[in-house]
Formats: C-alpha cells, sequence, structure tokens
C-alpha cells in the first residue's frame, strides 16, 4: 500500500480511547423526491463518535458520505430530501429536533465543517479576516477588535504566519492549501466539540495533503475534538484514523478500529477496496478493480445492494437484507457471507 506517513501526536492512543459518545447516529434514513419517484440516499445509518477520536467514513463517490455529514449540520434541504427516521444525538440530544434557531447556534459552535473545495464556500467579495472576524462575533459575541486579534491568532496555529497580509487579502489571493487552513481556522475559531472534515485533501497534491493530515492531528490533540473524517481514499484514511466505517449505498457495511479493519477486513466491498489500493511491493502488476459502480439511490439492487458486484455473492445475497453483526468485539459488517469465504490478493 502506497502510504501518506504522517507521525501521530505522543497521546493518540488516549485520545482516541475517550469514552465519552459526542456524537451517535442511530437508523438514519434519508430520501429525495424527485419529479417520478424517489432516491433513497441513507438505508439507515448507524455511526459514533467518540470525544478525542477520529472516526473516519470511507466509501466511493455516489455512496452516502457527503448525505450524511449534511444531515449532522443540519443544511440538508428539505425538501426535496426527507429524513425519514433515525436520531443525530449529540451529547444526548437529538439534532433532527431541534428548531432553526437552535440548529444556527450549535452549527458552528459546537459542530463545525470544513468542506471539499474551499473556494466554492468562502465569500470571495469578503476579506479573509471579516469571514473569520464574523463567525467570532455571531457565536462568542466578540467585540470587532477582539475578534481580529484571535482570527490573527487561529491562522497562526492553522499555520499561515503572515497573518496580518492573509486577514486583509482576498480567498482569490491564496493558494488552494491557503484557503483549505483559512476554511480550517474559521472551523475552529469557536472550539467546537465536533469536526467534520469533508474529503478536506482530496484537491491537494501529496506534499499539500500531508500538511493539512498532520494539521488535523494537531488540532485533535490541542482542542480534544472529535473529528468524524469523511474520506474515499483508504490510503488517507489508514493514516488518521481511529476508527473507520465503510459505506455502500447508503449503509454502514463494515466498521471497526483502524488496525483491524485493514488487517482483518470482513466484508467483501472492504476487501476489494483494500486490494485496488496501489502497492510499491506489486510495481508492475495490474491493480485490482471492483467491477460495476456503486447503484445509484434510485434503483438500489434488493437483498445486499453490493451482490451485483460481488464475487462471493450467492442467490441469498439478492433476496435477503444482511443484519450487521458484530463478529468480534468492536468489529460489524452487514454481509451473509462473513466467515465463510475469503477474497485472495
Amino acid at each position: 500500500m502506497k502510504r501518506i506517513t504522517v507521525s501521530k501526536p505522543k497521546n493518540e492512543q488516549i485520545l482516541g480511547g475517550g469514552n465519552g459518545d459526542l456524537l451517535e447516529i442511530r437508523d438514519l434514513d434519508v430520501s429525495f423526491k424527485l419529479e417520478r419517484g424517489s432516491a433513497q440516499a441513507l438505508r439507515g445509518i448507524d455511526l459514533t463518535l467518540k470525544s478525542g477520536q477520529i472516526h473516519g467514513l470511507v466509501g466511493e463517490s455516489g455512496s452516502g458520505k457527503t448525505v450524511t455529514s449534511t444531515c449532522i449540520m443540519g443544511l440538508l434541504p428539505m425538501p426535496p430530501a426527507k429524513i425519514n427516521r433515525g436520531l443525530i444525538l449529540y451529547r444526548g440530544t437529538d439534532l433532527l429536533e431541534l428548531s432553526e434557531a437552535e440548529r444556527r447556534r450549535t452549527r458552528g459552535r459546537e459542530i463545525a465543517m470544513v468542506f471539499q473545495e474551499p473556494a466554492k464556500y468562502l465569500n470571495p467579495s469578503l476579506k479573509v479576516g471579516e469571514q473569520i472576524t464574523e463567525m467570532l462575533q455571531l457565536h462568542l459575541d466578540m467585540e470587532r477588535s477582539e475578534a481580529v486579534g484571535r482570527a490573527g491568532e487561529l491562522l497562526e496555529v492553522v499555520g499561515l504566519p503572515n497573518s496580518r497580509r492573509v486577514l486583509s487579502g482576498y480567498p482569490h489571493e491564496l493558494s488552494g492549501g491557503m484557503k483549505q487552513r483559512m476554511m480550517i481556522a474559521m472551523a475552529i475559531s469557536c472550539d467546537p466539540s465536533i469536526l467534520i472534515a469533508d474529503e478536506p485533501t482530496t484537491a491537494l497534491d501529496v506534499t499539500l495533503q500531508l500538511q493539512i493530515l498532520k494539521l488535523i492531528l494537531r488540532l485533535r490533540e490541542r482542542f480534544s475534538m472529535g473529528v468524524l473524517f469523511i474520506s474515499h481514499d483508504l490510503t488517507v484514511v489508514h493514516e488518521i484514523a481511529d476508527r473507520v466505517s465503510v459505506i455502500y449505498a447508503g449503509k454502514i457495511v463494515e466498521s471497526a478500529d483502524r488496525a483491524r479493519l485493514f488487517s482483518e477486513p470482513l466484508h467483501p466491498y472492504t476487501q476489494l477496496l483494500l486490494l485496488s489500493i496501489p502497492d510499491a511491493e506489486k510495481r508492475g502488476q495490474r491493480l485490482k478493480v471492483i467491477p460495476g459502480r456503486v447503484p445509484d439511490a434510485e434503483h438500489i439492487p434488493g437483498g445486499c445492494a453490493f451482490h451485483p458486484r460481488c464475487p462471493l455473492s450467492e442467490e441469498l445475497c439478492s433476496r435477503e437484507v444482511p443484519p450487521t453483526v458484530e463478529r468480534r468485539e468492536g468489529h460489524t459488517a452487514a454481509c451473509h457471507m462473513i466467515g465463510k469465504k475469503w477474497i485472495n490478493s
């Protein structure tokens, strides 16, 4: 496996092993109303994020990762979206039951998000300093002078040392890596308990990816945040996550601590994802590929949604939805074939 090696903080084990559940998603089911019929985006998601933990949510494009994050943030457009059932518990409070005013107070203050392409979410007509101080004044009632000072400190924290020049500039004057750091500075400005990082390294080169991953690890340690790290890249997830959940067609198909998931994957989808990662030791060999594509949310197959692409599929797989079972302590998977066969490399 070709890896981006990140040195983790010394107290990673303590942080990653926190006992407090910050966020708990239970049986979250979301659909989108279309002109003809509906699209099933999430089909009963279960996920837990602990205090100080980095939980990786990984899957191919169209699997439901971003819908999950927008549900947590309360940014899902309704309509056309509809939450059919489920709970999103933040410190025991169901976020789905909050009023819009309560959501706005929580969003940014308690739960913050770093988006995949920061240029889309930064206001090109406002200076960097104005965009950061706005968060501080809105959520923390800071005076402008205090907010400006705090904004400068935040830029220093995320690795933008020439803070005065950056604060007085506009987003288009920043490089891609600087924009992402600015977005992270905005996200952590109010010292949130949870940081959602939605593909934060996708548009960056390998060097910048490494810098952003190290930054997230450092911020997790400094602020004791729980981090939901969303990615399609298992190589990146391997380097940063304490726990990993694999999502396919709107359902978590496997979840375990990082070491166990990468060394002993139970679900055929997880196994095939791992086999498709470039490996320097197998240079010159053809990469393994997963045949077919993730089904669109309008046409999810019956039974196990992965069965049309699965080399282990049997008739039962097309007929019955597999239950999620805990095969080992803390290691769950939803597959009829667990323990029966293995996909060899």
